[in-house]
């Protein structure tokens, strides 16, 4: 018997991108009669609704049912449990409205639900642009996805491509709505559910193609926003600021040479240590950009000669990302 499949995207102001995301899930390998899917829209103001439901209306008969529900603006965490609620399928499957699906990408990501000891399993992204900072980001996603491989198990599972049981989401609460943006909501929810005991699997051919930032102002304000949101995770789960399945150890020791950098840097009016201390920082950022940029693709010439100063761009908004956070961190402790 097929298993039936729920699918569930979170639309706001979508109406650039939604034609390329709901194609691509009419063109699915799975059985169309056990797929269905439904678009949350999130208070938009520029027609989405009416924009899907004009489109499916002149879909054939041989494509999922798609069913569009409206919303106050809520954001995502908000708009995803209401599909989820909505949803009749034993498995849900979420991504964004933003994302195309490739065409065996329903088949994937409900594979390793054959085990039944699988509660959970994240797909990767792809993506088809030729930017230079988009080039890098897919970089970044490919460096982790190789830590995620080597897992029999993980501990995250990224809305863009998340498949859950359909009870277990339910069952343990699905997203958490104070989380207002696209950020780090399914981190939460991904540390909350591997707490609990469940297991979570990577299936990197579970493939969804996605808009990397493309420019270096978009590439850095995400970052920024990244770090912020995990602080307020990690005060939920401070074990995993230690280790989890998917952020590299070099990342945070590359933040932490930001900090030593900037101390140094303050120092220096009063003490020769401050050069050392940024001579130091400066060896063990470089020791820890190598293997990077030793594993990108050998072609790509270009990318391998920014790639030091994007790290280091990186490295710098998310430290700023984290100092942001902690009049909010500090706060808390006091309440």
């Amino acid at each position: 018997m097929t298993a039936r499949v729920s699918i569930v995207v979170p639309a706001y102001n979508a109406t650039g991108t939604i034609t390329e995301c709901l194609n691509s899930f009419a063109a699915q390998t799975y059985p169309v009669h056990a797929l269905e899917v439904f678009i949350i829209d999130d208070g938009s103001t520029d027609g989405t609704p009416e924009f899907i439901e004009q489109m499916v209306g002149l879909w054939a008969e041989n494509k999922p049912r798609v069913t569009v529900l409206r919303q106050a603006h809520q954001g995502p965490a908000a708009a995803r449990n209401r599909g989820a609620a909505a949803a009749t399928g034993d498995f849900l499957l979420f991504t964004d409205a933003d994302c195309v699906a490739e065409r065996d990408w329903v088949e994937q990501m409900i594979m390793p639900f054959q085990s039944d000891e699988v509660a959970a399993v994240k797909g990767a992204y792809k993506t088809r642009q030729r930017s230079l900072v988009a080039r890098f980001a897919q970089a970044e996603f490919d460096a982790r996805y190789r830590l995620l491989a080597a897992a029999r198990y993980i501990d995250v599972v990224f809305s863009y491509s998340a498949g859950f049981r359909r009870d277990l989401f339910i069952g343990i609460g699905g997203f958490d709505t104070s989380f207002p943006v696209a950020d780090n909501e399914d981190t939460e929810l991904s540390y909350r559910v591997a707490a609990a005991g469940h297991k979570i699997v990577f299936n990197p051919g579970a493939i969804i193609y996605h808009r990397h930032p493309a420019t270096f102002g978009q590439y850095l304000r995400k970052k920024h926003s990244r770090a912020y949101w995990r602080m307020m995770v990690y005060k939920r789960f401070p074990g995993k600021a230690v280790r989890d399945s998917y952020t590299p150890q070099s990342l945070k020791i590359q933040i932490a040479t930001i900090y030593l950098a900037l101390a140094g840097a303050l120092l220096l009016p009063v003490t020769t240590g401050g050069s050392y201390a940024m001579m130091v920082a400066a060896v063990i950022f470089a020791g820890t950009v190598l293997p990077f940029v030793w594993q990108l693709p050998k072609q790509d010439v270009a990318l391998k000669l920014v790639s030091p100063f994007l790290l280091l761009c990186r490295a710098t908004v998310m430290a700023s990302g984290l100092l942001r956070a902690m009049p909010r961190l500090l706060g808390s402790l006091w309440v």
